[in-house]
């Protein structure tokens, strides 16, 4: 395979380790724990695995010879960058227990296990997926774990196999499944062990344990730099509103991260609109009052940043989308005939006035994709829903009808932009290879510990690599109850932007300055080598919130 002069620059980066991970280890456990919420629910479901201390790893000074052990990974949902990188440290951690440790990887997620399909990753693979983007080393899918059949087949191929452990690294839903086959493993006695490492470029994955999941970093940089060379031919042609959506389905992460980078005359902040109790009206009334005061200073430009999951946060199409929810998933044997106007007519007739109402007020793709598209976790494609040509369209009527009652004389031509794949599978950044690498040594360290159902847990993550402390925390710890497809579910709870935080707090200070004002910042591309405040600075998200503690 050919390769470009930055990935053989690349494959000789050596990532940086905590201290505490360089020697052996031992396991300090901590106070138990409980469920973030519905704490009763969550302990009836998960008898084994709930109450769990968490864990602290520390250096042990009298270690014990280890004993071969094989591990099984499996990567889950969408790509991040440095998922190579918690493998490749998985790897180097079980080889580093017994040099006769192995390592096999899943084909295309956890189908892979279920359907048995796998490869056994020797150091010749994995040396040439050293500190690269991607999830091709293994392929990723979307398949969920959640029956009998489904466990006990991934059993039959873990035993063949002789695996000890299973490390699955993927997002909040990928971790949640996880966690119930942690429970059913130890509640039949299995002898497998499940780590779960926390994956998503949203970055909805985190609490006080979590303080960041990998790949947020690097994609909100690949973002960054876009945007900042869009904000440069914007400031240069000074003639066009650039209307840019983010991924970030379920929180805003990515798009405050990246206005804090950018510094955008707009950026539309989901967890606002929704506590502001805002329609989607008054979201375009807002963004139009600021293109027609820029206009007044003849600066007939600028960009907005949308999130893509804007939708699900207006108020009334939320409650729009939990009825739909459940109207799809209490008719599923009625409705699995119906297709297009058909099932559209039945759906409507089954919602109730104010619902139906809201729906017939959308655009017609708009409430079609809310109808009918629905990814295998139930959750409507938001990604799929042009919501940048929607508002800009919106905007732009708008205006005509300012511009007729004499408040707006300026002009308005729009481009749009859907920054999402560009950004999951770039090679990660320093700190993305660094704390993946970490992420999978330590996944190896809590194998090596023998527990089960916990999240590999890397923190201090705003000092330098080597002073990042590791240890692992329950996966329950995370978890609540929520209502999905029409029933009650125990899930991870979902890391919201907090408009009471730093960073929401740091832009919300700056951005009226932003949009009467062009302040634009142009961070340029990811720099991997270089001065450390160049090169291994974390997300600004992670700074402030330190900052803030």
């Amino acid at each position: 395979m050919k390769k470009s002069p930055l990935q053989k620059a690349r494959a000789a980066y050596q990532p940086k380790l905590p201290i505490v991970l360089t020697g052996a280890v031992k396991a300090v456990e901590g106070n138990p724990t409980r469920s973030v919420a519905d704490q009763a629910e969550i302990q009836r479901l998960f008898p084994n695995t709930y109450g769990l201390p968490e864990l602290k790893f520390e250096k042990n000074t009298t270690p014990a010879a280890g004993r071969p052990v094989n591990v099984g990974v499996i990567l889950s949902g969408g790509q991040a960058p440095g998922g190579h990188n918690v493998i490749s440290g998985l790897f180097d951690g079980i080889k580093k227990i017994h040099r006769d440790s192995r390592l096999f990887g899943f084909l295309m997620g956890p189908g892979g296990l279920v359907d048995h399909k796998y490869i056994e990753l020797t150091s010749a693979i994995i040396d040439d997926y050293r500190n690269t983007g991607g999830f091709d080393i293994i392929g990723s899918g979307r398949t969920k774990l959640e029956t009998k059949e489904q466990f006990d087949k991934g059993l039959e191929i873990v035993k063949e196999l002789n695996i000890k452990a299973l490390v699955i690294i993927g997002g909040d839903d990928s971790n949640t499944n996880a966690a119930v086959l942690a429970e059913y493993y130890k509640s039949i006695n299995a002898g497998v062990q499940v780590i779960g490492c926390p994956k998503t470029i949203d970055g909805d994955l985190k609490n006080e344990c979590i303080e960041t999941s990998f790949g947020f970093d690097t994609a909100t940089k690949v973002y960054s730099e876009v945007i900042g060379n869009i904000q440069r031919d914007c400031n240069s042609a000074k003639k066009y509103w650039h209307f840019i959506k983010l991924m970030g389905r379920s929180a805003s992460h990515i798009a405050l991260e990246c206005a804090l980078q950018t510094q955008p005359n707009i950026c539309i902040i989901s967890e606002e609109v929704e506590a502001k109790n805002m329609t989607l009206q008054d979201v375009v009334n807002s963004i139009a009052d600021v293109v027609a005061a820029r206009a007044e200073y003849g600066n007939n430009f600028g960009t907005v940043l949308i999130p893509e999951g804007l939708i699900e946060f207006i108020p009334a199409i939320k409650k729009l989308i939990a009825e739909l929810n459940n109207v799809l998933a209490a008719n599923a044997d009625a409705t699995k005939d119906l297709a297009g106007e058909a099932l559209e007519t039945f759906i409507k007739e089954h919602l109730s006035a104010d619902n139906r109402a809201t729906l017939e007020s959308l655009p017609d793709n708009v409430a079609r994709q809310l109808m009918l598209d629905r990814d295998p976790h139930g959750n409507v494609q938001v990604s799929l829903i042009e919501t940048e040509k929607l508002l800009s369209e919106m905007v732009g009527n708008r205006l005509k009808t300012m511009a007729a009652e004499g408040k707006f004389k300026g002009k308005f031509s729009a481009l749009h932009h859907f920054f999402g794949y560009e950004g999951r599978c770039a090679d990660p950044s320093n700190f993305d290879a660094d704390y993946c690498y970490a992420l999978g040594f330590n996944a190896a360290c809590l194998v090596n510990a023998g527990v089960t159902g916990y999240m590999s847990s890397i923190r201090n993550l705003v000092k330098p690599s080597v002073q990042w402390t590791a240890g692992g925390i329950p996966i329950t710890m995370m978890m609540n109850i929520e209502h999905r497809n029409g029933a009650d579910k125990p899930v991870i709870q979902k890391a919201l932007v907090r408009l009471d935080g730093a960073p929401f707090r740091k832009f919300a200070s700056q951005r009226d300055d932003w949009s009467m004002n062009t302040c634009y910042v142009y961070p340029g591309p990811i720099q991997y080598f270089g001065p450390a405040e160049v090169c291994d600075q974390p997300s600004l998200t992670l700074l402030y919130e330190h900052k803030d503690k």
